[in-house]
């Protein structure tokens, strides 16, 4: 008689696998060599899970017992040909139709008869169970570790599994360099398809190594993935519930509602040939529409750039100003020239800011307070929302959903409640933010163009191009300043930065980690010139 021989394993890891493909088939050989009048036709390998229907390797082998091409099958244990309902009736119906005459194993004895199709039979049962009971109590013990603040899955890139633990830790190979991908998207300067250029090219960022290969440069849909998954802010999802995660968060959840705000926007700017430094960042002020940028040559060969409205309405034709690229600059080191601070007026600003009275203590108090009843307030809201879906008043869709925005929305208030800042705190940040705004048009002058809109986005914004002019308006908390500004002008200054230092944290700090981006990286080019 004729047989096939087939060897199967779950996965390809070989530390996991009680019985190795080599083993099987050693085993399988001996029982060939035993017996007389066998003749194997082929072996079959495969590492592929049987808990699912959908084997290729084993699909092709039951298609040609079929047509015939052998009567039997060999293999280690009936488990290894299936551990599901389907695959278990596929065989004893072709051993019922006769085009299966006979199955042998090294494991177990089997016979073509009514006791032995009833026994096999059993044995796939057994498989059967043993699989859906294993997958039970997987995902019991996966329930229970997202429930203790671990996600159960391999962690993203960044981050790798403790082999002691079984949790995710921080990649000391990757992890500084994928939070710096943040960082930068966090900035506005940097679209997803430059983030990708300058992780794969400047920095030399891989996936991790792969069983069988090392690790491949990023993909651009991996950027997206990346920047849209809330595990890098210190939650994650697990079977449609959000659970706050005991790994080292990259960003703030704040941070990343931002990169989700940038992601949506429509003025993101496309990667271009040659890189303007401001299309996308400036809107028509007769339209409305995104100003872009060209090169144009005049009759005497000499070469300009322009910045003009798109002019992409159909229903009317603007006929906005263009600006020259040099015109446009020298706007933009005029409205930088208007946030100097003296230094007088700075180290009076800087003494004057931490020595607060009680109330700002007392502001801070409130502060907490306010965030703490509003914790109470989502709490019961929450509360609330059980008891409808326990009276079957809304859908389990409907729970999920309204639960996993409220579980975001406390998180949100409990790490804001953490953040709020002692006035000792905030000495570096304004010492950062006073030396920034005298050094900003040197740090304008030398940049390349990704380095200059990551200023004009940094202090600047509502630009737009009217009547041939740039009008910018200044992002608080930078504020517009005369050459000799006046004592009533600092402490308008003083409470207006106060203002949005207590009221807008997140995206002071934001504000902040791109003004160190821009020193750092003026320093630099100073120290190579």
């Amino acid at each position: 008689m004729k047989y096939f021989i087939y060897c199967r394993k779950s996965t390809d890891a070989e530390e996991r696998q009680v019985m190795s493909i080599e083993s099987q088939l050693s085993e399988a050989t001996k029982l060939v060599a035993g017996t007389h009048g066998l003749e194997v036709v082929k072996i079959y390998e495969e590492a592929q899970s049987a808990r699912k229907p959908g084997r290729p390797v084993f699909d092709e082998m039951l298609q040609r017992i079929g047509k015939g091409h052998a009567d039997g099958i060999i293999s280690w244990h009936p488990d290894r040909l299936a551990r599901n309902s389907v695959d278990g009736g596929r065989i004893i119906h072709l051993l019922d139709t006769g085009g299966l005459k006979d199955l042998r194993f090294a494991s177990h004895t089997f016979e073509n008869n009514p006791q032995g199709k009833l026994m096999l039979s059993m044995l796939f049962g057994f498989s059967k169970y043993y699989v859906d009971s294993l997958a039970e109590n997987v995902r019991r013990g996966n329930r229970t570790k997202a429930e203790k603040g671990w996600r159960p899955s391999k962690p993203p890139l960044g981050y790798v599994t403790d082999s002691a633990t079984r949790t995710a830790i921080p990649d000391p190979k990757r992890f500084d360099l994928v939070q710096q991908i943040f960082r930068l998207m966090l900035t506005g300067a940097y679209t997803p398809r430059r983030l990708l250029e300058k992780a794969t090219n400047e920095w030399g960022l891989r996936s991790r190594k792969r069983p069988k290969g090392g690790g491949i440069p990023l993909h651009l849909s991996s950027i997206y993935a990346m920047l849209k998954n809330p595990f890098y802010a210190g939650v994650f999802r697990w079977e449609g519930t959000i659970h706050e995660g005991k790994h080292q968060a990259m960003i703030a959840l704040a941070e990343f509602e931002r990169i989700q705000a940038l992601l949506g926007r429509s003025s993101s700017p496309r990667p271009q040939r040659p890189v303007f430094a401001f299309t996308g960042a400036i809107r028509c002020g007769a339209c409305g529409l995104a100003v872009t940028a060209e090169h144009k040559k005049n009759r005497y060969g000499y070469q300009y750039t322009y910045y003009h409205c798109t002019r992409r309405k159909r229903e009317a034709y603007c006929r906005e100003k263009c600006i020259t690229s040099g015109a446009l600059e020298t706007a933009i080191i005029a409205f930088l020239e208007t946030l100097r601070i003296a230094d007088w007026s700075r180290g009076w600003l800087e003494a004057t800011f931490p020595n607060r009275d009680a109330e700002s203590v007392t502001d801070r108090e409130v502060q907490r307070d306010s965030m703490a009843a509003s914790i109470a307030t989502v709490d019961r809201e929450v509360g609330v929302l059980t008891g409808l879906r326990i009276r079957d008043l809304i859908t389990d869709e409907e729970f999920l959903e309204r639960r996993n925005g409220l579980s975001m929305r406390r998180l949100t208030l409990v790490h804001n409640l953490e953040c709020i800042r002692e006035p000792a705190e905030w000495i570096e940040p304004l010492d950062l933010f006073g030396s920034f705004c005298n050094r900003a048009v040197e740090c304008f002058l030398r940049g390349d163009p990704i380095q200059k809109r990551l200023i004009l986005e940094t202090v600047g914004s509502n630009l737009r191009l009217e009547g041939g002019k740039l009008s910018i308006e200044a992002r608080k908390p930078f504020v517009q300043r005369g050459p000799n500004p006046s004592h009533l002008q600092l402490c308008t200054t003083l409470y207006d930065v106060r203002t949005f230092l207590e009221q807008n944290e997140s995206e002071f700090t934001a504000i902040i980690t791109n003004i160190r981006k821009i020193l750092l990286t003026d320093d630099a080019v100073k120290h190579a010139a």
